[in-house]
């Protein structure tokens, strides 16, 4: 398997003028153990589709790297300073 790290994903992610913040975390795969979903909060009246946010990460970094699937949301859990909880995501999209 490759390395692939979220912050990375996460900071071509947010330079899309459509996404006010963004979270990456590894789901499971069959194949692959492991694929990449990304959590996105878009701006506020955006259109943002999943297909247009994937073709934006396929254009910027590497072939293994982008995500696979894109879950738009009103918020993300956050803890009391302002971090994304990562791990709550992980548990909402089956991960370990």
């Amino acid at each position: 398997g490759f390395n692939v790290y979220p912050r990375e994903i996460e900071e071509v992610l947010i330079t899309h003028p459509a996404v006010s913040m963004a979270a990456v975390v590894g789901v499971p795969h069959a194949t692959h153990g492991e694929e990449v979903k990304a959590f996105v909060i878009p701006v506020s009246g955006a259109d943002l589709r999943e297909d247009e946010l994937i073709v934006w990460c396929r254009e910027r970094m590497a072939a293994y790297k982008y995500p696979r699937s894109v879950e738009f949301r009103d918020s993300l859990p956050l803890t009391s300073t302002g971090k994304i909880l990562k791990r709550e995501l992980t548990a909402e999209a089956g991960g370990l």
